[in-house]
């Protein structure tokens, strides 16, 4: 097994020496005198453990420290301080150092303390390897032959490896969490977090705290400093699912953090810097809502520098089959029918099927049909199951909900700021007192829906 590198970080050349030479013949090391060189080597050289004095010209030891625990894999910090100043050294451990050791050296200690940070190096790395083995049995199943799913493969297979923002479009059901999987398993950042934010399932006025953490007492019940989804991503993806619910103040926000890898908390003025990677995904056409002035356009771009877009289940022909194949084998299995098998009938029924709901409507008619099927698909179930689930609603006229609301929406908006504006010939501020909202709201209101108030002036 090759050695584990250590930089030893120290401005006393002799301390350096004495160190190298109790250390070297387990260790392969590297030396550095103040901060400056001790930042670059740990970016060069990507050091197991850095013996690291906390007092150093150009960028003491705790500077580095906290720059460097940013990154997504940092090193081992033990700390090097004189005698009688092992508060300081504590508190480098509470900042996120692994130990420390006191000037003069007692060698035989520092090899244990040495020894040890080596041993939970290890470990990190057997978990890391573990991770991996379990992460390819899992592999996430994105099932599909037609000319449009093999597109999806090949994109996924060469973007997956960097760090380049990835927005996924496609009707709802499409699969699109599935690419989202799949980036991330063949990515650099594998053995991180993968952590979902689904945009439309937040209140908006929750949403920021959510993403960026708030500070103790920054509104009621804030009783504690609390990490945002970047923070607990950092080092891994983060998963922005239907973004084009996010407000336009949000969006500024998050935009900002894209651009500069920094967040700042709510309620807080400390900027923390992030390293995460965003893959995004909607249903909406974010390029009518930039029109609808709903989206901004220069975050579309910065979400957009890869698109990977999902073809509806409609337009993918003997994938249908295939899917359908393979949901039947998988809850007939679940359920303990193994019995259950597809009929010539069953395949007709499916294939005369538009789909509106996509993967997800299909997934629930066979688990529906396995589970009150006997000791054959029954073919009456299916079609009662098929017809069920379009009738329940999922899908509107071939639209998702969320693109559904927000046109219902908008029409109610429309028609409830135009009555008002009737009513008082054109007069915004009392229209926004019908309305029971404010002036400037209203006004921001009329500016999206593009509705001129001096049309309505007598």
């Amino acid at each position: 097994m090759d050695k584990l590198k250590l930089l030893i970080a120290d401005d006393e050349p002799t301390a350096r020496e004495g160190l190298r030479r109790a250390l070297s013949k387990k260790y392969e090391i590297t030396e550095s005198d103040d901060g400056l060189k001790t930042w670059e080597k740990i970016l060069s050289d990507q050091p197991d453990i850095v013996l690291l004095d906390i007092n150093m010209p150009k960028g003491g030891g705790f500077q580095v420290l906290k720059k460097t625990l940013a990154l997504r894999y940092p090193p081992l910090f033990v700390m090097i301080t004189a005698y009688g100043s092992e508060r300081i050294a504590v508190e480098a451990m509470k900042a996120g150092a692994f130990d420390y050791v006191a000037k003069p050296f007692n060698l035989d200690e520092l090899r244990l303390i040495i020894s040890r940070a080596s041993e939970k190096i290890l470990l990190q790395r057997e978990n890391r390897r573990l991770k991996n083995v379990i992460s390819r049995k899992t592999e996430p199943l994105l099932i599909g032959n037609c000319e449009a799913m093999k597109k999806v493969h090949e994109i996924i297979e060469k973007v997956a490896n960097t760090d380049v923002s990835v927005l996924i479009t496609g009707e709802s059901g499409t699969g699109k969490d599935l690419v989202a999987q799949l980036i991330q398993k063949h990515s650099s950042r594998s053995d991180d977090l993968l952590l979902i934010l689904n945009c439309a399932a937040i209140p908006r006025e929750l949403i920021e705290s959510e993403l960026f953490g708030y500070a103790k007492g920054a509104f009621t019940g804030a009783i504690k400093d609390t990490k945002g989804k970047f923070q607990i991503a950092n080092g891994g993806t983060l998963f922005l699912d239907e973004v084009g619910d996010m407000s336009l103040e949000t969006q500024a926000k998050v935009l900002r953090v894209l651009e500069e890898q920094i967040i700042t908390p709510v309620g807080s003025t400390k900027s923390i810097p992030v390293d995460v990677r965003i893959i995004s995904a909607t249903n909406y056409n974010l390029q009518r809502l930039i029109e609808k002035e709903l989206f901004r356009e220069d975050l579309y771009y910065r979400l957009r520098v890869i698109e990977i877009i999902m073809p509806p289940l409609r337009e993918r022909g003997a994938d249908i089959m295939l899917l359908s194949n393979h949901f039947l084998k998988m809850y007939s299995s679940i359920y303990d029918k193994d019995s259950l098998e597809m009929t010539k009938e069953a395949s007709d029924l499916i294939l005369s099927h538009s789909w509106p709901g996509n993967i997800r409507e299909l997934r629930n008619v066979f688990e529906s049909t396995v589970v009150l099927s006997e000791n054959s698909l029954d073919l009456n179930t299916l079609r009662t199951q098929i017809h069920g689930q379009h009738k329940r609603g999922y899908y509107l006229r071939g639209r998702s909900f969320q693109e559904a609301k927000q046109n219902y929406v908008i029409k109610l908006e429309t028609n409830l700021i135009t009555e008002s504006l009737i009513r008082s010939n054109g007069n915004i501020s009392k229209a926004a007192d019908f309305l029971g909202m404010k002036r400037q709201y209203l006004q921001h209101k009329l500016k999206l829906l593009k509705i001129d108030a001096r049309k309505f002036m007598q």
